[in-house]
């Protein structure tokens, strides 16, 4: 489909600040602050005007934070694209926080609160409650500090880099050769892999010393013990608990490690191998080059469209419009952020699609999982306030890890041969079920670091190693590589950047897993079904979105067993 056919969508006029706005100082946006402060409200009209004035306010200076968040990872060396995100942090922040807690006072004294809409307003109301308990002034230049020294942690890994047969490669590129048929050749690369990270290991580690001590004193100040108790808190687990959390690592540990066993033993004979090593978790089993289903970034933007198109027509046209507006960066390159995300800009409404793109069938994953994000900003980018589209990491990774699943019915746009394609759905459903272990590691490997904060360097690194043992596949040999495995949790950056935001994918994976079900079975429905969960946005409860979805919050071993059957079924009619 030509761009011309699409509709490239434009801001809003704006209602409450100018059309044009330079944000280089606090003076230039101050006035709006004290003009919802200081301003009367009489009835409830005059509030939900209010609500929507304080909405339009908060989208344009998370858009305008949100551009420089997306620069700054695009070129991690450019160090004036760094500063400008780091003025932002600095300069802006520090004053919108207390503004922003008066503001929460002023709505929740307002007389007017209960003539609201309950049903589109009590989930607002109650998340204003809960900042309301936890703010304290004390806490804001912490939190900038936090905000500051957690990008230090991209800025570090954006340089790794390896050099093979004569050409410098990022991390991500280099990994592409573990899928390499020669051994000889995925050692070597894992090796040298492991080297670079252990230059920096040091580091990182002084670097998260000093984030686990600021976060701590931010829960101190906020009347909490540890800071595991203050982010659950601060994220808005309404929904469930930290015995829940317990309950997922042991459901995963029991319904998932047995399986992955099984699985690494039939590749250790397969590959017929004395002892599988780390580097032989790639390879194809039957000894075929890894899958390259695209070539840069460009056409993996162009088949992602037409995959999309034939899930549903408007995904199709959503991923053009990013397309035309220049909002996807896909291409993997030396100085570029690691990782890959879906930013919301909640003015515009289209989101930004960043990742580090190298050909292979992970990066269709990659794009399809942020596809399904960009789809959530899209279908709720009309909501009338602001927070209605923030919605909580269960929901919005139920948005893109369904994708993952729905979306491989249609690989044959990215895999014209059909065993080709067998391999990338195996791959596929190995990994939906393969990923829950390293996310149960991650997340109770974090309950200790906050519960324990005054913990030695040493002790990290072994407990680290004491809670991957517990979801890690004994069939795998790391003899002579203990200490790659003790600094293993180094690699994610969710640990660094964003504490505790990670049991989210568990849980929604295994919500997606129900979703492709249902989609196995009546595909329209299970999409509309899927479509208005989305569009609930956060006007609901976890629960209730996903009962909206036509699936399940739930992550009692009773419920894993069921879907992993569902999966394993899956694997073997391929």
């Amino acid at each position: 489909m030509e761009v011309k056919d699409i509709i490239i969508p434009s801001k809003p006029i704006r209602a409450f600040l100018p059309q044009e706005l330079t944000i280089d100082s606090w003076a230039k946006v101050e006035s709006y602050f004290i003009d919802l402060k200081n301003r009367s409200i009489n009835n409830v009209q005059e509030l939900e005007k209010w609500l929507k004035d304080r909405s339009e306010l908060e989208a344009v200076l998370s858009e305008d934070l949100a551009w420089r968040y997306i620069k700054m990872t695009c070129d991690t060396a450019n160090e004036e694209l760094t500063n400008s995100y780091n003025f932002f942090v600095e300069k802006i922040e520090p004053y919108v926080a207390p503004f922003g807690n008066e503001l929460n006072k002023k709505f929740i004294a307002s007389e007017y609160i209960v003539q609201l809409d309950q049903s589109k307003y009590a989930i607002y109301i109650r998340g204003i409650k809960k900042a309301l308990e936890l703010y304290r002034d004390e806490n804001i230049p912490l939190q900038t500090k936090i905000a500051t020294e957690s990008q230090k942690f991209g800025a570090i890994t954006a340089a790794m880099t390896i050099d093979w047969e004569g050409k410098e490669l990022t991390l991500q590129m280099a990994s592409s050769l573990l899928k390499d048929v020669n051994r000889k050749i995925r050692e070597e690369v894992y090796c040298k892999i492991q080297e670079r990270r252990s230059v920096d290991v040091d580091k990182l580690n002084e670097l998260f010393s000093n984030l686990i001590q600021l976060r701590h004193q931010v829960a101190l100040n906020s009347g909490f013990k540890n800071y595991r108790d203050y982010k659950f808190e601060e994220l808005g687990r309404f929904d469930y608990t930290v015995n829940d959390c317990y309950n997922f690592h042991q459901s995963i540990s029991k319904e998932i490690l047995p399986l992955a066993e099984v699985a690494d033993k039939k590749r250790k004979e397969v590959l017929n191998l004395d002892v599988l090593k780390p580097w032989d978790g790639d390879v194809d089993l039957e000894g075929k080059p890894p899958l390259k289903p695209v070539e840069n970034g460009k056409e993996l933007t162009d088949k992602s469209i037409e995959c999309f198109y034939k899930i549903r027509k408007s995904y199709g046209e959503y991923l053009e419009i990013m397309k035309a507006m220049g909002h996807l960066d896909l291409d993997s390159r030396k100085g570029k952020a690691p990782g890959g995300y879906n930013y919301p800009l909640y003015e515009i409404g289209v989101p930004f699609i960043f990742m580090n793109s190298v050909g292979l069938h992970r990066d269709i994953v990659t794009m399809v999982h942020e596809g399904g994000h960009a789809i959530h900003s899209f279908v709720t980018r009309d909501m009338e306030i602001t927070d209605f589209k923030s919605t909580p990491s269960e929901v919005a990774e139920l948005a893109s890890m369904s994708m993952e699943l729905i979306s491989m019915e249609h690989w044959d746009v990215f895999f014209k041969n059909e065993d080709d394609l067998k391999r990338a759905k195996k791959e596929q459903l190995d990994k939906s079920l393969r990923t829950l272990l390293w996310i149960a590691a991650v997340d109770k490997f974090q309950h200790w670091v906050y519960e324990n904060p005054t913990h030695s360097v040493a002790e990290r690194m072994a407990e680290w190693k004491n809670v991957i043992s517990q979801f890690s596949s004994t069939i795998y040999d790391y003899t002579g590589l203990e200490a790659v495995r003790e600094r293993g949790w180094q690699s994610q950056l969710h640990i660094f950047e964003v504490p505790f935001y990670y049991i989210e994918y568990g849980m929604a994976q295994l919500g997606a897993i129900a979703v492709w079900r249902n989609y196995k079975n009546n595909p329209e429905d299970a999409l509309n079904k899927y479509e208005a969960a989305l569009r609930l946005g956060y006007t609901k409860s976890i629960p209730e979105i996903y009962k909206t979805a036509g699936v399940k919050f739930d992550f009692s071993q009773s419920y894993v067993k069921e879907l992993a059957d569902f999966v394993k079924s899956e694997l073997e009619k391929i």
